[in-house]
């Protein structure tokens, strides 16, 4: 039994910003909006992690969520899965997706760094494993070609064996432009992954995979909208590997996706499938199914997951949160490394916060 209580939650909301605008077929995120997450123990450990909202217009909505859950959960033993029950039974008539799902997840994240904090080990040691190097591939934006292949360069020149880049030009033949041009950048032996976005139809996902299949591209990423699970099924026939997973809202819909035969592959995001709790429920799925599983952005803490997760496949490199970090997670030649100091990691460079502050 833990001897820790968990004494309060500060909730912290700063807009960073990013040195690449995420651009998709859907829409261009041009900042990091972070809600930072301080859980104060009786003992004097502090746990910590954020959440990523996506836009700023959800970041004030998300720190009092996560500030009213802190609340809530004071006075309660560091057990990170009887405050996930706790929330699973108070929650259960709204629903526990969307905001309240990110907030249950970046205070369920922060309790697991408290934990392995207090035990004085790597959260990857605390979940029963040991820190590893996960290979890692750079994720691009919808760049067009001039800065796609000058970004490629850099990352091949840096060691990675892999990158993706967001497609969903207005025609296909700009979809094939991009990733030639990307493919005669990083060579044969680089792997290349490309990201839709949702952005298509079932019909047009489908015409322009086939295109796509004779390009040596690793994997089509969300095709068409992540809840059309039929519609998933039906392009992993058009000749590349279908992943899917980042909009996974808790471990219940990765197995509905799973059982629909959805997706080739798997890319659970930290946040949205339940913070540490419900990775490690979403990796004994992916065991099962013996799916290959990779992590969506929160480099920090997925490098730990994926240390413990039997069927690790790529971690996706996007520093969303490296400006108000004080170090974070560290890639040479295309790998990242997982800490070997307790906890998660996660320190915060102050003066960033305060810098950003929303």
């Amino acid at each position: 039994m833990t001897d820790m209580k968990i004494k309060a939650v500060r909730a912290r909301a700063v807009n960073v910003p990013l040195q690449y605008p995420v651009r998709t077929s859907v829409g261009v995120v041009a900042t990091s909006p972070l809600v930072l997450i301080d859980l104060e123990t009786d003992t004097g450990v502090v746990g910590r992690s954020y959440v990523f909202t996506y836009t700023p217009l959800a970041l004030d909505a998300t720190r009092t969520l996560v500030a009213s859950f802190g609340d809530a959960i004071a006075g309660r033993p560091v057990a990170p899965f009887d405050v996930d029950a706790f929330f699973a039974a108070r929650l259960r008539v709204v629903g526990r997706t969307g905001l309240a799902m990110m907030a249950c997840a970046g205070l369920d994240m922060a309790l697991w760094d408290a934990l392995a904090v207090h035990r004085g080990v790597p959260l990857a040691v605390l979940l029963g494993g040991v820190p590893k190097q996960i290979p890692a591939y750079d994720s691009h934006s919808m760049d067009g070609e001039e800065l796609g292949v000058e970004r490629a360069r850099r990352s091949v020149a840096e060691g990675y064996r892999a990158i993706k880049t967001k497609i969903g030009y207005p025609t296909l033949g700009e979809d094939l432009r991009i990733v030639r041009a990307l493919r005669r950048c990083i060579g044969p032996d680089t792997e290349l992954m490309v990201d839709y976005n949702q952005g298509l139809s079932v019909p047009e996902a489908a015409r322009r995979i086939r295109a796509l299949a004779g390009e040596g591209v690793s994997w089509v990423e969300e095709p068409t909208v992540q809840e059309d699970l039929q519609g998933h099924a039906r392009l992993r026939a058009a000749g590349v590997p279908i992943q899917m997973g980042e909009n996974w809202c808790g471990p219940e819909q990765m197995q509905a996706a799973l059982q629909a035969g959805a997706c080739d592959l798997a890319m659970p995001d930290a946040m949205k499938i339940g913070g540490v709790t419900g990775w490690m429920r979403a990796a004994a799925l992916g065991q099962a199914a013996g799916i290959p599983m990779s992590s969506h952005i929160f480099q920090e803490v997925s490098v730990h997951l994926l240390s413990v997760t039997p069927t690790a496949h790529w971690l996706e490199r996007m520093d969303l949160a490296g400006p108000v970090l004080s170090g974070g997670v560290r890639f040479q030649n295309g790998l990242a490394i997982c800490p070997d100091t307790p906890g998660t990691g996660i320190r915060w460079d102050e003066e960033a916060v305060a810098r950003f502050a929303a």
